[in-house]
């Protein structure tokens, strides 16, 4: 069943967006499907799946250089967090990008369009 979520990405400065740690030099792109692939990385659990949340809320993550985009996903599993890690949180084995969310009050209470 599919779900909307929501993705932080890196915003690089030519304005392509990308995953933050794993597969870093991948490049993203709106209205395309992305199915999960296996990258293991130093440093990181293994946990196959596109990373994402059910709100664009992560306050254990830096915000510099980064934006939230809005994603369907399908075929995932639910993470429940610490409110400090954003709550629900879900590994998605396909993802497509909606659109990139657009901040109307910069201050850490999510406020978007």
């Amino acid at each position: 069943m599919k779900t909307s979520a929501y993705k932080l990405v890196r915003k690089l400065k030519n304005g392509d967006i990308a995953p933050l740690f794993i597969n870093k030099t991948q490049r993203l792109e709106i209205g395309k499907k992305y199915f999960a692939e296996l990258h293991e990385t130093k440093g990181f659990k293994v946990r196959k799946g596109w990373h994402c949340c059910a709100v664009p809320v992560a306050p254990h993550l830096s915000k510099k250089d980064r934006v939230w985009v809005k994603i369907l996903i399908d075929d995932f599993t639910e993470h429940t967090r610490p409110a400090s890690q954003g709550g629900l949180w879900y590994t998605a084995n396909e993802m497509t990008i909606i659109r990139e969310l657009v901040y109307l009050d910069c201050s850490e209470k999510c406020c978007v369009q």
